[in-house]
């Protein structure tokens, strides 16, 4: 996969797994692996085992690792200013802003809160929603939307919101793909918010129609809500656009980002489209010590320069039918392969994905089961044609193993 990449620091499988156990909170469960360190697309483990790493940090590192653009950015800013806190601002934060709302071709008055992370744009993207006006919010059914306490109440899989007692928000969860319904809800007049993720990546790479998004737009429009757009996982790129929902050619009221935009630097921005949603939150209404430092703003400004600059949106596009095509016809217990660009979706015909997980790992594959029957796939943007064949010739032998 790669020449050169070393393990600088050995320690043995049962060193690490004790330590891990003794000093951090068991919320993750046993970790698979003790990385040390990448270059590109490939990852180094503690025994200096390599990895194609075609799940990215879970939809992170969209440059791989150790880009040397990324590399440069944050090195540099580190030399000047890394934290201030946000009694002021910075030249980094203030580009970022305007970049990122030149990319969604944001309205006048259109407007960025950067925090840290995706649930936490998402918090920002509810308090928006019922300061404008109090009331339920919709999300879909097997929606994801993170696990702050907010964000939690957003998430459809009652096991992660069980043990937290009742919803911290008014959540009512509805049926995707099904305009009546919604139109139904909102009609009793009672929604502040309705939040859809133009990808559904934690149900296992499930889009939604252009056509179901253009729905969404003209009902909340009509019925006095806001449309939430969480383009945490699908957003910056993933699909082969900026952002996933362009392709249904709609603008939201509120946007989320996360992931990929700080390319494994913490960033989590929350856009609101047009100056009657912008103004809604009032000064010391929110807030976030650490959002929109410049350390993180120059993480994410290297991110969408080496976007640009090496034409990756038309790349990932290409890449993505490359995979698709190949991996639907590589074995017959695929019975389908879901979404677009860098963000896969592999429906296999039983509850194999964990057992596949394991498999491909001890072949030097990293990938992740989004459900029991399912292959999630999100790649750095930078992968190349033959590292993706590389999967794709190995999976039909990994299927039969399990």
């Amino acid at each position: 996969m790669s020449e050169g990449l070393t393990a600088t620091k050995q320690q043995t499988t049962g060193d690490w797994r004790k330590r891990y156990r003794s000093g951090l909170l068991g919320v993750f469960g046993s970790p698979q692996l003790c990385l040390d360190h990448g270059q590109g697309c490939v990852v180094v483990d503690s025994d200096g085992k390599e990895y194609l790493d075609l799940l990215g940090g879970i939809a992170v590192n969209a440059l791989g690792y150790a880009h040397p653009a990324w590399v440069e950015a944050v090195s540099h800013q580190a030399q000047t200013l890394a934290h201030v806190s946000n009694l002021f601002t910075t030249g980094p934060q203030l580009d970022l802003a305007e970049k990122l709302l030149a990319l969604a071709n944001a309205p006048e008055g259109s407007a960025v809160f950067l925090s840290n992370s995706g649930t936490e744009a998402n918090e920002a993207a509810i308090k928006i929603c019922l300061a404008r006006k109090s009331g339920r919010i919709i999300a879909l059914d097997h929606a994801f939307h993170g696990r702050t306490l907010g964000a939690l109440s957003l998430t459809h899989k009652i096991a992660y919101r069980q043990p937290f007692g009742p919803s911290a928000v008014d959540v009512t969860f509805i049926t995707p793909e099904d305009p009546e319904i919604l139109a139904g809800e909102l009609e009793k007049g009672d929604v502040s918010g309705v939040f859809v993720e133009p990808i559904q990546g934690e149900a296992g790479v499930v889009p939604l129609t252009d056509e179901y998004l253009q729905q969404v737009r003209e009902l909340t429009a009509g019925h006095d809500a806001l449309m939430v757009v969480d383009e945490v996982q699908c957003g910056m790129g993933r699909t082969g656009r900026w952002f996933a929902h362009q392709s249904a050619h709609i603008t939201p009221d509120v946007m989320t980002l996360a992931k990929a935009l700080g390319g494994g630097f913490p960033m989590g921005p929350t856009m609101t489209f047009g100056s009657d949603v912008s103004g809604i939150l009032a000064a010391g209404q929110h807030g976030t010590t650490f959002g929109g430092n410049p350390l993180a703003c120059a993480a994410a400004l290297a991110v969408i320069s080496t976007i640009e600059s090496e034409n990756l949106l038309t790349h990932v596009g290409q890449i993505g039918t490359l995979m698709s095509s190949a991996l639907r016809q590589s074995h017959p217990r695929i019975t389908e392969v879901r979404g677009s660009g860098a963000l896969l979706g592999v429906q296999l015909d039983s509850d194999i994905a964990s057992e596949l997980v394991v498999a491909a790992r001890g072949a030097g594959f990293i990938v992740n089961a989004a459900n029991p029957s399912t292959l999630r796939l999100a790649p750095p943007y930078i992968l190349t044609e033959a590292e993706a064949q590389s999967f794709i010739v190995a999976l039909p032998g990994l299927i039969d193993t399990v």
